[in-house]
């Protein structure tokens, strides 16, 4: 992980409802192409004490000229609500959901 990449989160928020915290990332990464998923992932994990596979972030979109990065995160309390409260899709992303092999009509 290079140290020229920078995270901030805002508009942080603590939802007791889907027991998760969810928030708008800033990344900022000057001279730099986009940061990795796994990469923000880490870091987000050491900044708010907590492993990596509960934490989901996505929507990521790069400012013209580059540069800066902004997205969404959303931190679960366990991998339980997570699995609960994060459509499939995400958690597909994360290996966590597998979908069903139908077979074709003939």
């Amino acid at each position: 992980m290079n140290d020229t990449v920078t995270i901030r989160t805002r508009k942080f928020m603590t939802n007791r409802l889907l027991q998760r915290k969810q928030m708008v990332i800033d990344v900022l990464h000057p001279g730099k192409a986009t940061v990795p998923k796994t990469e923000i992932r880490e870091k987000l994990a050491k900044m708010y004490k907590t492993t990596p596979d509960v934490i989901f972030v996505f929507g990521f979109r790069t400012h013209f000229g580059g540069g800066k990065t902004t997205g969404f995160g959303m931190i679960y309390d366990s991998l339980d609500y997570a699995k609960k409260n994060e459509p499939k899709h995400r958690l597909a992303r994360h290996g966590l959901y597998e979908k069903k092999k139908t077979s074709r009509k003939q």
